[in-house]
């Protein structure tokens, strides 16, 4: 009798893995397409792009982007502002769906792209998600006998030369898009801005993490700010924020069972 009980266990622990193939979701789920941009105009984060985002052809170039991704049919769009000015984004979005050739003073990728989008798939709602939260990402610099600071220099010097190998300025405006999108590149930059702080710390402290889990923090909040928002199964959800923003979200919307990711490459 035990000998049975235990072979029924092990069968049925089996029979549940078989099943598990993939993260667990509910029957009707939100479709999302997360897409990742390099920053467009002004930003207060610290990775800028070198982009004219007063010139006609990369606005031209940015238009036929979002001609692309209105394919997508979104409902709901997500950027990269504070809900706090929400009334001023839907404010500034119903201006430019009814006069698409008004220009802004300093657009960025909320009124060349996100905008575009919305106007084109003919979407009504749009909402700020993110939150401020500032945190050292120079720590290494601040920090002697760190104990993986050899590790870390070593990481960065790599990406310096991929970086002279592969130069962003020759990039077109869709393949700058198309590399924030690679799934490689998304896991670069957790590294870059989170990860790799891991490894500076002194004994019997963890300073690089530290600062890194206030990234996490914002981007958790973030990702909170989402689940705020009133979504049924018939909402297509567009997202786009910076592309490391994007790599934390790609995460938890991968995981999680409210919500369906869909391939950006599809679009780009």
């Amino acid at each position: 009798m035990k000998t049975t009980l235990v072979l029924m266990m092990l069968l049925s622990i089996k029979l549940q893995a078989q099943e598990l193939k993939g993260p667990v979701k509910f029957k009707n789920t939100v479709k999302v397409l997360n897409m990742g941009t390099f920053h467009m105009g002004y930003t207060p984060d610290a990775s800028t792009t070198e982009f004219d985002e007063h010139d006609q052809r990369n606005i031209d170039k940015v238009h036929e982007v979002a001609e692309a991704i209105a394919e997508f049919r979104p409902t709901v769009i997500l950027v990269e502002q504070v809900p706090e000015k929400n009334a001023e984004v839907q404010e500034s979005y119903q201006e430019y769906t009814q006069n698409p050739e008004m220009k802004f003073k300093n657009p960025s990728e909320l009124e060349l792209l996100a905008f575009e989008v919305g106007r084109l798939a003919g979407s009504e709602r749009i909402y700020g998600i993110d939150y401020r939260e500032g945190y050292n990402y120079r720590i290494a610099e601040k920090i002697n006998n760190s104990y993986g600071i050899e590790t870390y220099k070593k990481y960065f010097a790599v990406l310096d030369s991929l970086q002279k190998e592969y130069p962003e300025e020759d990039m077109s405006v869709l393949e700058k898009l198309q590399m924030s999108n690679n799934p490689n590149y998304k896991d670069m930059l957790l590294n870059i801005n989170a990860d790799m702080l891991t490894h500076i710390s002194t004994e019997g402290n963890a300073e690089g993490a530290d600062e890194a889990s206030k990234l996490y923090h914002r981007n958790l909040v973030m990702y909170s700010n989402l689940n705020q928002i009133e979504l049924n199964k018939d909402d297509r959800v567009f997202i786009l924020m910076g592309a490391s923003h994007t790599a934390f979200f790609d995460m938890w919307l991968e995981r999680s069972p409210k919500y369906e990711l869909i391939d950006t490459s599809k679009y780009l």
